[in-house]
Order: structure tokens, then sequence, then C-alpha cells
């Protein structure tokens, strides 16, 4: 019986974010099954859902484990940067046969306001510049191409970047705030408890990552290292899916799971 991966797309993105793993992964074997998080399945030029704004990473983690339910195996659980979380609110869930975290974003507990992380949401939180945005965290958002090219896209080639960007959909304001704010969120919808993750766990950053950052995604590996597997690699920056170079992740992550699934 064909192992399934179950991959789960980060912020502004959808089911194209995988174009490249869908083919490297069917081409060894695996199902591959490419959910859309809510209200994330539109036209990137149509207005945004306005329901988007206010639907957090709970909402998200609802749909994604009703579908996982539906499958007739449990999966391979791989996600991409806020995917990332995702997969690990799943895996703390029981959902998952393993974890594959690619350049995750960080859970509750763990401080991702860097510099370069704040540059990057910086058009998001302000007005000009520099007035605050009251309210970011119920509007739906998205990054300017400049941002989005400095903080997840600056090593793709730039027609590239423009391709991909043309792709890119409105985000939670939600979301985005119980990940870099968690401290202020009352639901503390980021928080995993990661004695309940007893799946094996890959954590692959980027050296170059500017938005998540290898030393949060460090943190990230720490928080599971009783069951964790960190890699770093060089030349690589957020969008370790599909930059230049992407087939040595990829080899990389079917050497891991062929050591430790069975």
């Amino acid at each position: 019986m064909k192992k399934t991966l179950f991959m789960i797309h980060g912020m502004c993105g959808g089911v194209w974010c995988w174009e490249n793993y869908i083919t490297y992964f069917e081409g060894k074997g695996y199902r591959c099954i490419t959910p859309t998080l809510r209200y994330h399945d539109v036209d990137p030029k149509a207005s945004p859902e306005p329901l988007l704004g206010t639907t957090g990473l709970l909402e998200y983690a609802e749909d994604l484990e009703r579908e996982i339910k539906t499958l007739d195996d449990t999966p391979i659980i791989m996600g991409h940067s806020m995917g990332g979380l995702l997969a690990q609110i799943l895996g703390s869930r029981g959902l998952a046969e393993a974890l594959v975290l690619l350049t995750p974003a960080s859970p509750h507990g763990i401080n991702a306001l860097k510099f370069s992380v704040l540059k990057s949401f910086w058009g998001v939180m302000t007005k000009w510049g520099f007035i605050p945005r009251w309210g970011f965290w119920r509007n739906p958002h998205r990054l300017s191409f400049g941002k989005a090219v400095y903080s997840m896209m600056q090593l793709l080639p730039e027609n590239e970047q423009k391709a991909a960007y043309r792709k890119f959909v409105y985000e939670s304001g939600r979301a985005a705030f119980q990940i870099g704010f968690w401290l202020l969120d009352p639901r503390s919808a980021s928080k995993v408890d990661e004695t309940k993750v007893t799946c094996p766990v890959l954590v692959i950053a980027g050296k170059e990552d500017r938005i998540t950052p290898p030393s949060v995604v460090n943190k990230v590996a720490e928080k599971y290292r009783h069951v964790s597997k960190y890699r770093e690699f060089e030349n690589h920056s957020h969008w370790v899916i599909g930059e230049p170079w992407w087939e040595e992740i990829a080899d990389y992550i079917t050497e891991w799971l062929n050591r430790n699934i069975e």
C-alpha cells in the first residue's frame, strides 16, 4: 500500500506551491493529498472573503483534521511555513505517522519576532511604514511583491518570483497575529503540547530564511527533541519547495522517511 503524504501549504498559498514535490514524491511511490486552506481556493485577483480575516489557526486545523479522518491510513503530514505549524498541531492530536516541517512557523512559547520577521510584516502592521494599523489581526492581508521577495523568495530567479507572486492570495490577519503575538492571544491557538507529539519529526531550515529564521526553526526542533531531527541547508531560504536545488531537500526527506517509517 502506498504511503500517504498530506501536504499543507503556508500563508497566501495553495496547491500550486507543491507542484515540484507532488511530481517528485509521486515518482517515489507516495500518494500525495494537497488540501487547500479555508478561503484560499480563490482567484488571486479577486477581493478576499471578508471572513478570512478572522479565520484562525484552529479553524484551519479543524478543516484539516476532518479531511485526515476520511483517509484510510494515517498520513505523513508535511507542512511548509504556516502549514508546518498546522502540522505540529495535528501531530499533537495523534493524526500523523510522521511530521516533515519545512521552514515551519513556530508555536506558542517561541519568540519568532526577529528583525527580519518584523521587516517582512511591517507593511501589514503599519500604514505608510510608521503608523500602527489598528485591527490588522481581524482583516485579510497580503505581502507586497517587494516584501514577499525579501522575506521568502530572494533566491528565486526574478521571472519565477513574479510567477509565484501572481498566485498569492490573501491571508488571515487572525492567523498571523496568533503566530507572532501568541502571548496576547486569549485562545492560545498556536499552542502545541510537545509531549503529545510522539511520531518522528523532521525539521528543515534554510540558512538564508528571513521570515522563519533558522535560529527560530532550531527552537522548533528543540521543542520536539525527544523525537526530532533538525537539518539546516545552506544556500536555501524560505521557499525550499521551489527555489534552486529544491531537489536536494526532497532527496534528504526521502532518505529520512526511508529510515524512520516502516
